[in-house]
Protein backbone atom coordinates (compact mmCIF):
# COMPACT_ATOMS: atom_id res chain seq x y z
CA UNK A 1 0.00 0.00 0.00
CA UNK A 2 1.62 3.29 -0.91
CA UNK A 3 0.15 5.91 1.68
CA UNK A 4 0.61 9.33 2.10
CA UNK A 5 0.59 11.00 5.25
CA UNK A 6 -0.22 15.12 5.75
CA UNK A 7 0.72 16.90 8.53
CA UNK A 8 -0.30 21.14 8.93
CA UNK A 9 2.01 21.81 11.58
CA UNK A 10 6.06 22.46 10.78
CA UNK A 11 7.58 18.88 11.46
CA UNK A 12 11.26 20.76 12.79
CA UNK A 13 9.12 22.44 15.83
CA UNK A 14 8.10 19.68 18.53
CA UNK A 15 4.49 18.96 19.07
CA UNK A 16 1.95 16.62 19.94
CA UNK A 17 0.29 15.77 16.51
CA UNK A 18 4.23 16.01 14.51
CA UNK A 19 4.85 13.52 17.02
CA UNK A 20 1.81 11.40 15.97
CA UNK A 21 2.55 12.25 12.31
CA UNK A 22 6.33 10.74 12.66
CA UNK A 23 5.46 8.07 15.22
CA UNK A 24 2.91 6.36 12.58
CA UNK A 25 4.75 6.23 9.28
CA UNK A 26 7.79 5.31 11.01
CA UNK A 27 5.76 2.06 12.21
CA UNK A 28 3.52 1.79 8.57
CA UNK A 29 7.36 1.80 6.89
CA UNK A 30 7.99 -1.10 9.53
CA UNK A 31 5.34 -3.25 8.64
CA UNK A 32 6.18 -2.76 5.15
CA UNK A 33 3.92 0.02 3.66
CA UNK A 34 5.31 2.75 1.23
CA UNK A 35 4.67 6.14 3.47
CA UNK A 36 5.46 9.48 2.68
CA UNK A 37 5.21 12.38 5.29
CA UNK A 38 4.08 15.74 3.39
CA UNK A 39 4.65 18.65 6.01
CA UNK A 40 6.17 22.10 6.21
CA UNK A 41 9.70 22.06 7.75
CA UNK A 42 11.82 25.17 9.18
CA UNK A 43 15.21 23.59 8.49
CA UNK A 44 16.11 19.82 7.03
CA UNK A 45 13.30 17.02 7.96
CA UNK A 46 13.51 15.35 10.85
CA UNK A 47 12.93 12.37 8.23
CA UNK A 48 14.13 10.51 5.27
CA UNK A 49 10.34 9.69 4.05
CA UNK A 50 9.87 13.72 4.46
CA UNK A 51 8.48 16.24 1.54
CA UNK A 52 9.43 19.34 3.00
CA UNK A 53 6.60 21.54 1.94
CA UNK A 54 8.32 25.25 2.76
CA UNK A 55 8.25 27.26 6.25
CA UNK A 56 5.77 27.48 8.37
CA UNK A 57 3.99 30.51 10.33
CA UNK A 58 3.34 31.12 13.78
CA UNK A 59 -0.40 31.71 14.60
CA UNK A 60 -2.47 31.84 17.38
CA UNK A 61 -4.91 28.47 18.22
CA UNK A 62 -6.35 26.89 20.96
CA UNK A 63 -4.21 29.17 23.64
CA UNK A 64 -0.98 28.22 21.96
CA UNK A 65 0.90 28.90 18.39
CA UNK A 66 0.54 26.23 15.93
CA UNK A 67 3.42 26.59 13.47
CA UNK A 68 1.33 26.15 9.56
CA UNK A 69 1.50 26.90 6.51
CA UNK A 70 -1.10 28.62 5.13
CA UNK A 71 0.77 30.66 2.01
CA UNK A 72 0.39 29.73 -1.54
CA UNK A 73 3.99 28.12 -2.04
CA UNK A 74 3.22 25.72 0.17
CA UNK A 75 -0.48 24.78 -1.85
CA UNK A 76 1.23 24.23 -4.76
CA UNK A 77 4.23 21.65 -3.54
CA UNK A 78 0.95 20.24 -1.90
CA UNK A 79 -1.17 19.89 -5.34
CA UNK A 80 2.34 18.57 -6.94
CA UNK A 81 3.79 15.97 -4.55
CA UNK A 82 -0.21 14.48 -4.61
CA UNK A 83 0.29 14.29 -8.41
CA UNK A 84 3.72 13.13 -8.42
CA UNK A 85 3.56 10.63 -5.76
CA UNK A 86 0.20 8.95 -6.69
CA UNK A 87 -0.81 7.74 -3.32
CA UNK A 88 -3.39 4.81 -2.23
CA UNK A 89 -4.75 6.72 0.01
CA UNK A 90 -4.16 10.15 2.05
CA UNK A 91 -4.05 10.68 5.23
CA UNK A 92 -4.89 14.20 7.07
CA UNK A 93 -4.07 15.16 10.59
CA UNK A 94 -6.54 17.85 11.77
CA UNK A 95 -7.77 18.16 7.83
CA UNK A 96 -9.40 21.42 8.20
CA UNK A 97 -6.42 23.21 9.19
CA UNK A 98 -5.14 25.99 6.68
CA UNK A 99 -2.41 24.85 4.45
CA UNK A 100 -1.52 21.49 3.11
CA UNK A 101 -4.42 19.28 4.54
CA UNK A 102 -6.81 21.71 3.68
CA UNK A 103 -5.62 21.95 0.21
CA UNK A 104 -5.08 18.28 0.24
CA UNK A 105 -9.47 18.26 0.72
CA UNK A 106 -9.89 20.89 -1.59
CA UNK A 107 -8.01 19.04 -4.55
CA UNK A 108 -9.31 15.60 -3.39
CA UNK A 109 -7.41 13.14 -6.03
CA UNK A 110 -7.11 9.85 -3.72
CA UNK A 111 -9.10 8.77 -0.57
CA UNK A 112 -8.88 10.58 2.20
CA UNK A 113 -9.25 9.64 6.13
CA UNK A 114 -9.04 12.79 8.22
CA UNK A 115 -8.30 12.63 11.87
CA UNK A 116 -9.32 15.23 14.39
CA UNK A 117 -6.79 15.68 16.97
CA UNK A 118 -7.66 19.45 18.62
CA UNK A 119 -10.34 20.00 21.70
CA UNK A 120 -11.47 22.72 23.83
CA UNK A 121 -13.14 24.75 20.89
CA UNK A 122 -12.53 26.90 18.04
CA UNK A 123 -13.02 30.08 16.82
CA UNK A 124 -12.56 29.38 13.11
CA UNK A 125 -14.96 26.38 12.97
CA UNK A 126 -17.64 29.31 14.06
CA UNK A 127 -16.37 31.77 11.75
CA UNK A 128 -16.40 29.33 8.88
CA UNK A 129 -19.17 26.95 9.93
CA UNK A 130 -20.49 26.72 5.91
CA UNK A 131 -17.37 26.16 4.43
CA UNK A 132 -16.03 23.80 6.84
CA UNK A 133 -19.17 21.35 6.98
CA UNK A 134 -19.17 21.04 3.04
CA UNK A 135 -15.02 20.52 3.20
CA UNK A 136 -15.29 17.80 6.17
CA UNK A 137 -18.12 16.07 3.65
CA UNK A 138 -15.36 15.24 1.35
CA UNK A 139 -13.50 12.94 3.99
CA UNK A 140 -13.92 9.31 3.33
CA UNK A 141 -13.79 8.98 6.59
CA UNK A 142 -13.54 10.90 9.94
CA UNK A 143 -11.78 9.55 13.10
CA UNK A 144 -11.04 11.93 16.61
CA UNK A 145 -8.07 10.72 18.65
CA UNK A 146 -10.80 11.48 21.65
CA UNK A 147 -13.61 12.01 22.86
CA UNK A 148 -13.30 15.53 23.70
CA UNK A 149 -12.12 16.00 20.05
CA UNK A 150 -15.35 14.32 18.43
CA UNK A 151 -17.31 16.44 20.45
CA UNK A 152 -15.83 19.17 19.31
CA UNK A 153 -15.35 18.04 15.25
CA UNK A 154 -19.13 16.98 15.60
CA UNK A 155 -20.44 20.07 17.18
CA UNK A 156 -18.79 22.43 14.76
CA UNK A 157 -19.46 19.78 11.61
CA UNK A 158 -22.11 17.30 12.19
CA UNK A 159 -20.96 14.02 10.59
CA UNK A 160 -19.74 10.58 12.41
CA UNK A 161 -16.44 10.06 13.87
CA UNK A 162 -14.56 6.45 14.84
CA UNK A 163 -12.71 7.33 18.05
CA UNK A 164 -9.39 6.39 17.68
CA UNK A 165 -6.46 7.09 20.04
CA UNK A 166 -2.51 8.40 19.88
CA UNK A 167 -0.61 5.78 19.76
CA UNK A 168 3.45 5.87 21.59
CA UNK A 169 6.35 3.88 20.23
CA UNK A 170 6.70 1.64 23.35
CA UNK A 171 10.42 0.54 22.62
CA UNK A 172 11.59 3.91 21.69
CA UNK A 173 11.09 4.83 25.81
CA UNK A 174 11.01 1.33 27.17
CA UNK A 175 14.70 0.76 26.40
CA UNK A 176 15.79 3.86 26.51
CA UNK A 177 19.18 4.60 28.31
CA UNK A 178 18.51 6.57 31.55
CA UNK A 179 19.94 9.97 31.98
CA UNK A 180 21.70 9.74 35.22
CA UNK A 181 20.69 12.21 38.38
CA UNK A 182 21.77 13.54 41.54
CA UNK A 183 18.83 13.07 43.59
CA UNK A 184 14.97 12.66 43.39
CA UNK A 185 14.23 14.30 40.30
CA UNK A 186 10.52 15.79 38.37
CA UNK A 187 10.87 16.20 34.66
CA UNK A 188 8.43 18.89 32.94
CA UNK A 189 8.37 18.49 28.83
CA UNK A 190 6.06 21.13 27.36
CA UNK A 191 5.35 24.43 25.54
CA UNK A 192 6.06 27.40 28.04
CA UNK A 193 3.00 28.90 27.83
CA UNK A 194 -0.20 29.46 30.32
CA UNK A 195 -1.81 26.72 29.51
CA UNK A 196 0.65 24.18 29.92
CA UNK A 197 1.13 25.19 33.52
CA UNK A 198 4.72 25.44 34.46
CA UNK A 199 4.17 28.29 36.43
CA UNK A 200 1.90 26.25 39.15
CA UNK A 201 4.68 23.46 38.78
CA UNK A 202 7.77 26.73 39.92
CA UNK A 203 5.21 27.44 42.58
CA UNK A 204 4.66 24.09 43.64
CA UNK A 205 8.72 23.66 44.17
CA UNK A 206 8.77 26.14 46.63
CA UNK A 207 7.05 23.54 49.08
CA UNK A 208 9.43 20.75 48.33
CA UNK A 209 11.91 19.76 50.25
CA UNK A 210 15.90 21.13 49.29
CA UNK A 211 16.92 17.44 47.80
CA UNK A 212 14.54 17.60 44.86
CA UNK A 213 15.57 18.59 41.34
CA UNK A 214 13.39 19.66 38.36
CA UNK A 215 14.44 19.23 34.78
CA UNK A 216 12.25 21.42 32.71
CA UNK A 217 12.59 20.62 28.71
CA UNK A 218 10.80 23.55 26.04
CA UNK A 219 10.62 26.48 25.55
CA UNK A 220 7.96 28.89 24.88
CA UNK A 221 6.77 33.02 25.49
CA UNK A 222 6.70 32.16 29.18
CA UNK A 223 10.32 31.33 29.34
CA UNK A 224 12.44 34.39 29.76
CA UNK A 225 9.50 35.27 32.76
CA UNK A 226 9.62 32.05 34.29
CA UNK A 227 13.24 31.71 34.97
CA UNK A 228 13.46 34.95 36.44
CA UNK A 229 10.41 33.60 38.51
CA UNK A 230 12.85 30.64 39.63
CA UNK A 231 16.31 32.59 39.20
CA UNK A 232 18.51 31.48 42.15
CA UNK A 233 17.02 27.82 42.99
CA UNK A 234 19.70 25.39 41.64
CA UNK A 235 17.74 22.77 41.85
CA UNK A 236 15.97 23.53 38.28
CA UNK A 237 17.46 22.67 35.34
CA UNK A 238 16.75 24.29 32.43
CA UNK A 239 17.39 22.25 29.58
CA UNK A 240 15.67 24.24 26.24
CA UNK A 241 14.06 22.20 23.49
CA UNK A 242 15.64 18.55 23.58
CA UNK A 243 15.85 15.71 20.65
CA UNK A 244 13.40 12.99 20.70
CA UNK A 245 16.54 10.67 22.06
CA UNK A 246 17.20 13.14 25.26
CA UNK A 247 13.17 13.44 25.64
CA UNK A 248 13.68 9.36 25.71
CA UNK A 249 16.54 9.57 27.91
CA UNK A 250 15.14 11.82 30.67
CA UNK A 251 11.75 9.88 30.91
CA UNK A 252 13.53 7.24 31.83
CA UNK A 253 15.94 8.63 34.23
CA UNK A 254 13.51 11.20 36.19
CA UNK A 255 11.89 9.94 39.27
CA UNK A 256 8.41 11.63 38.41
CA UNK A 257 7.07 13.57 35.24
CA UNK A 258 4.54 16.01 36.08
CA UNK A 259 2.20 17.46 33.52
CA UNK A 260 0.31 20.12 35.43
CA UNK A 261 -1.63 21.23 32.53
CA UNK A 262 -4.47 23.88 33.21
CA UNK A 263 -6.71 23.46 30.00
CA UNK A 264 -6.64 22.37 26.09
CA UNK A 265 -5.18 18.78 26.51
CA UNK A 266 -6.97 16.57 24.05
CA UNK A 267 -4.75 13.13 24.42
CA UNK A 268 -2.21 12.94 27.03
CA UNK A 269 0.15 10.93 24.84
CA UNK A 270 3.00 11.91 26.92
CA UNK A 271 1.82 10.66 29.61
CA UNK A 272 1.60 7.25 27.88
CA UNK A 273 5.20 8.24 27.25
CA UNK A 274 6.70 8.37 30.64
CA UNK A 275 4.26 5.39 31.31
CA UNK A 276 5.75 3.96 28.67
CA UNK A 277 9.84 4.84 30.12
CA UNK A 278 8.46 3.06 33.24
CA UNK A 279 7.93 6.71 34.98
CA UNK A 280 5.48 7.44 37.83
CA UNK A 281 2.92 10.14 36.53
CA UNK A 282 1.70 13.56 38.31
CA UNK A 283 -1.10 15.36 35.96
CA UNK A 284 -3.78 17.40 36.42
CA UNK A 285 -7.32 16.08 36.14
CA UNK A 286 -8.42 17.18 32.98
CA UNK A 287 -10.66 14.70 30.59
CA UNK A 288 -7.72 14.62 27.62
CA UNK A 289 -5.53 13.60 30.36
CA UNK A 290 -8.03 10.90 32.42
CA UNK A 291 -8.60 8.91 29.21
CA UNK A 292 -5.32 7.60 29.25
CA UNK A 293 -4.19 7.72 33.08
CA UNK A 294 -6.63 6.12 35.01
CA UNK A 295 -6.09 7.92 38.72
CA UNK A 296 -4.44 6.64 41.47
CA UNK A 297 -3.85 3.40 39.23
CA UNK A 298 -2.22 4.91 36.59
CA UNK A 299 -1.19 8.38 37.85
CA UNK A 300 -2.05 10.58 40.66
CA UNK A 301 -4.03 12.99 39.21
CA UNK A 302 -4.81 16.63 40.93
CA UNK A 303 -6.85 19.45 40.54
CA UNK A 304 -5.54 21.98 37.93
CA UNK A 305 -4.01 25.23 39.12
CA UNK A 306 -3.43 23.84 42.83
CA UNK A 307 0.04 24.30 43.75
CA UNK A 308 -0.36 22.72 46.85
CA UNK A 309 -2.35 19.92 45.82
CA UNK A 310 0.66 19.46 42.94
CA UNK A 311 3.36 19.54 45.29
CA UNK A 312 1.45 17.18 48.16
CA UNK A 313 1.13 14.74 45.05
CA UNK A 314 4.30 14.77 43.87
CA UNK A 315 6.13 14.95 47.46
CA UNK A 316 3.92 11.28 47.81
CA UNK A 317 5.05 9.84 45.41
CA UNK A 318 9.05 10.87 45.62
CA UNK A 319 8.64 9.18 48.92
CA UNK A 320 6.53 5.96 48.84
CA UNK A 321 9.14 3.93 46.81
CA UNK A 322 6.03 1.24 47.01
CA UNK A 323 3.12 3.51 45.58
CA UNK A 324 5.47 4.60 42.58
CA UNK A 325 6.33 1.02 41.78
CA UNK A 326 2.53 0.37 41.54
CA UNK A 327 1.99 3.51 39.48
CA UNK A 328 5.20 2.38 37.04
CA UNK A 329 3.64 -1.16 37.03
CA UNK A 330 0.11 -0.68 36.25
CA UNK A 331 1.96 2.52 33.42
CA UNK A 332 3.44 -0.02 31.67
CA UNK A 333 0.74 -2.10 31.05
CA UNK A 334 -1.36 0.64 30.10
CA UNK A 335 1.17 2.26 27.53
CA UNK A 336 1.26 -0.85 26.06
CA UNK A 337 -2.49 -0.74 25.28
CA UNK A 338 -1.59 2.52 23.27
CA UNK A 339 1.08 0.93 20.97
CA UNK A 340 1.81 2.55 17.88
CA UNK A 341 1.56 -1.00 16.57
CA UNK A 342 -2.16 -1.19 17.36
CA UNK A 343 -2.85 2.37 16.40
CA UNK A 344 -1.10 1.77 12.79
CA UNK A 345 -2.94 -1.52 12.85
CA UNK A 346 -6.86 0.32 13.07
CA UNK A 347 -5.07 2.60 10.16
CA UNK A 348 -4.38 0.37 8.01
CA UNK A 349 -7.92 -1.34 8.34
CA UNK A 350 -9.00 1.98 7.15
CA UNK A 351 -7.00 2.48 4.60
CA UNK A 352 -8.03 -1.02 3.26
CA UNK A 353 -11.80 -0.02 3.02
CA UNK A 354 -11.41 3.24 1.93
CA UNK A 355 -9.25 2.33 -1.19
CA UNK A 356 -12.40 -1.11 -1.88
CA UNK A 357 -14.96 1.93 -1.75
CA UNK A 358 -13.27 3.99 -3.97
CA UNK A 359 -12.19 0.93 -6.45
CA UNK A 360 -15.92 0.06 -6.39
CA UNK A 361 -17.06 3.40 -6.88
Amino acid sequence: MRIGVICPYSLTIPGGVQGQVLGLARTLRRLGHDTRVLAPCDGPPPDAGVTPLGNSLPTAANGSVAPIAPDVPAQLRTIRALRDEAFDVVHLHEPLCPGPTQTAVMFKSQPLVGTFHAAGGSAAYRWFEPFLRWMSGRLDVRCAVSADAEQMARDALGGEYLLTFNGVEVDAFAKADPSRTDGPTIFFLGRHEPRKGLAVLLEAMTRLPPNIRLWIAGEGPETTTLRDTAAGDPRITWLGRISDEERARRLRGADVFCAPSLHGESFGVVLLEAMAAETAVVASDLPGYANVARADQDALLVPPGDAQALAAALDRVLRDRSLRGQLVSSGEGRAAGFSMDRLAAVYLGLYASVIERAASA
